[in-house]
């Protein structure tokens, strides 16, 4: 797949408390935060963005790391040039202050920004509120904005912070107990749903994880797992991106499954209920 030119797509920033990022916006309707995995905004998470913007949303992509619409594939760029992308994508995150990656309890301070975003968007593009998809490292903050009650369709993908380094890290997620325990209050409260995706052999994405949030949310929890023999075995990577890279784009495959399954969740919450959450 050869670098995506970002046709379709408006640039714009967004400022919040002195942080300024760039962000790219395609469809209409009310808004979807995407959230994009390292190495960045890769064109297959942009193809996922215009499938949100083809179901009625405006999906809108912050920039928080690495270059839009670069193809990090090494079969189409080859290693070195993919594996110094990584690099730089990588060393981005890990000197910003932004970005927590080991830390149980907490969440990264770049939630705050992207709440904001999200009551932004909520203003400018209406509707009941706001859809976000969070993505490997990115995965936990859409957990982490729900405490927001414009955010009404939360989901998951592959949630990778903290890194399970150790079984008590492997067993938690970026979020600090007061914002999990609002979380659960609006699950129990308001009827939010909070989607979750992961491959069962995905070390990033540890089962105890998962079972952390069955615990904290109960059934408002909605767990999608898929066997690893459900990846794209085209990808040169083990199984982890449900929604992108290792996603089998044919009816009835269980990654276009989990697809259908997300955009549904944006469908029925942010263009056929009302704001609080009832058809």
């Amino acid at each position: 797949m050869a670098d995506h030119d970002l046709s379709g797509f408006t640039r714009s920033t967004f400022t919040h408390a002195g942080a300024t990022r760039e962000l790219l916006r395609t469809g209409s309707g009310p808004a979807v935060i995407v959230m994009a995995e390292i190495p960045g905004i890769t064109p297959k998470v942009l193809e996922f963005a215009e499938r949100v913007a083809a179901v009625g949303c405006t999906a809108v992509l912050p920039v928080l790391f690495g270059e839009p619409g670069r193809d990090p594939d090494p079969r189409s760029v080859g290693w070195p040039r993919a594996g110094r992308y990584l690099a730089s994508s990588l060393w981005q995150v890990c000197v910003s202050r932004e970005f927590t990656l080991l830390a149980t309890g907490r969440a990264s301070r770049v939630v705050d920004w992207l709440r904001a975003l999200a009551a932004e968007e909520h203003e400018r593009c209406g509707g009941p509120g706001v859809g976000a998809v969070g993505m490997c490292l990115t995965g936990g903050f859409a957990l982490a904005m729900a405490v927001d009650e414009r955010l009404v369709a939360p989901v998951l993908s592959q949630p990778s912070l903290p890194l399970a380094l150790t079984p008590r890290r492997a067993g938690a997620i970026d979020i600090g107990p007061e914002a999990l325990a609002a979380v659960r209050g609006r699950c129990e409260r308001d009827g939010l749903r909070v989607m979750g995706l992961r491959f069962r052999g995905d070390r990033l994405v540890p089962a105890d994880r998962f079972a952390l949030l069955r615990r904290e949310l109960g059934d408002a929890f909605v767990a999608v797992e898929l066997d690893d023999d459900a990846a794209n075995p085209e990808s040169v990577l083990a199984p982890h991106s449900v929604l992108t890279e290792h996603l089998v784009d044919e009816p009835g495959q269980p990654t276009r499954q989990a697809l259908d399954a997300v955009l549904d969740l944006f469908r029925t919450r942010l263009l056929e209920e009302g704001p609080a959450g009832t058809a």
